[in-house]
């Protein structure tokens, strides 16, 4: 799917129609070996203080630097250029805030139960840390990326023993805040002169009217649009896209889940999201199923990153969302996006054979 959705992209920059396939698939060697490594390694070199510590401090390091002299992609400074591949560091956070707030939630039970007082009392400097980076990643500007990361904060500080009744409040507060914020300053400010230049706030104008702004803007949702319409329930055949010749920018990124509805049609995306639905519930029901804190946590904030993500993409591709510029999981083209989903499914398939093996010498146990 990459190599149809790309290789007019490919050619139109004066390469080899077979150059972006030909990085995906060293990225997909490399994350299979990843998933390996991550599947067999002891989780606990994941949870050294000092490894973890290392890991947050260079993060905050590194996307400090990208404010200055990161490379500018599609309006965003998030980008560190290594030779032929551009390497995002935000997607890396990702799996960082999942690892790191699950050793720590895990290591401040159970006094992070008993008030909400001791519960401030350990969270606040994670809650500070955890701020910076979504700040700092809000800045270059990926709002994507900062929504994405704040909800796994959310979900993961929300299982830390925080009041449901308190989560709910703060969720019901926020949907409004939001709301609020976006019909009442954000979208007239993105219709302001003065905020013509600005590309994130141009692309809720196009939320907001696409074909209203057809030739600019709203571009790329009325293409998608055009594109979901002319693949129907079966689609036109592989590599007979119309809109990824030139009418659809980022036909193999952003879009690509538009392009796959257009070639192989509606049914092949719905399984597409189904496939993508099981391991989801199936990252979940791990969770669930462990008797272990932080091996729960890892899993719910990986089913979070999935799922949120996977929202933000297919929102952006229908029209129901602004475009985050968030790529559509295990499917897009991107480096940096399969790397990191590929840690998070090694770690849950490293928790998932860990229960296996727990079960099993229950069983001889018992014997």
């Amino acid at each position: 799917m990459v190599y149809s959705a790309s290789a007019n992209i490919a050619l139109q920059n004066g390469g080899s129609p077979l150059s972006y396939l030909i990085k995906q698939l060293i990225f997909v060697i490399i994350s299979i070996v990843i998933v390996a490594v991550m599947t067999a390694m002891n989780i606990k070199y994941l949870r050294k203080p000092g490894f973890l510590k290392f890991l947050l401090y260079a993060f905050i390091l590194v996307l400090i630097g990208l404010l200055v002299v990161g490379k500018t992609i599609n309006g965003a400074a998030g980008w560190i250029h290594l030779g032929p591949v551009n390497i995002q560091p935000a997607e890396f956070v990702k799996f960082f805030l999942i690892i790191w707030l699950a050793d720590v939630i895990d290591k401040s039970q159970p006094e992070i139960t008993l008030s909400f007082r001791s519960w401030w009392d350990q969270m606040k400097w994670p809650l500070f840390f955890t701020a910076v980076l979504i700040a700092l990643i809000l800045k270059q500007p990926d709002s994507g990326g900062a929504a994405i990361n704040l909800a796994i904060a959310f979900i993961l500080f929300n299982c830390s023993g925080f009041s449901w009744k308190r989560a709910l409040g703060v969720i019901y507060g926020c949907v409004v805040a939001a709301f609020l914020a976006f019909e009442f300053i954000l979208v007239p400010m993105a219709k302001s002169d003065s905020f013509s230049n600005s590309y994130q706030l141009q692309r809720i104008v196009a939320f907001t009217n696409p074909f209203g702004h057809a030739q600019g803007t709203g571009q790329q949702v009325v293409n998608s649009y055009y594109a979901i319409s002319n693949g129907g329930l079966f689609g036109v055949g592989l590599g007979n896209s119309v809109q990824k010749t030139g009418y659809l920018p980022e036909p193999n990124t952003d879009f690509i889940m538009s392009i796959l509805t257009e070639e192989l049609g509606a049914i092949a995306a719905f399984l597409v999201l189904a496939l993508l639905a099981v391991i989801i519930l199936r990252t979940v029901q791990i969770g669930v199923r462990s008797n272990n804190t932080y091996q729960s946590l890892v899993c719910y904030g990986v089913a979070t990153y999935m799922s949120i993500q996977t929202f933000f993409n297919m929102g952006g591709v229908l029209g129901v969302l602004p475009i985050t510029g968030v790529t559509f999981p295990f499917i897009s083209y991107g480096g940096s996006s399969i790397l990191t989903l590929s840690f998070c499914l090694g770690l849950v398939l490293n928790i998932s054979s860990r229960q296996r093996m727990q079960r099993r010498a229950l069983k001889v146990a018992r014997k």
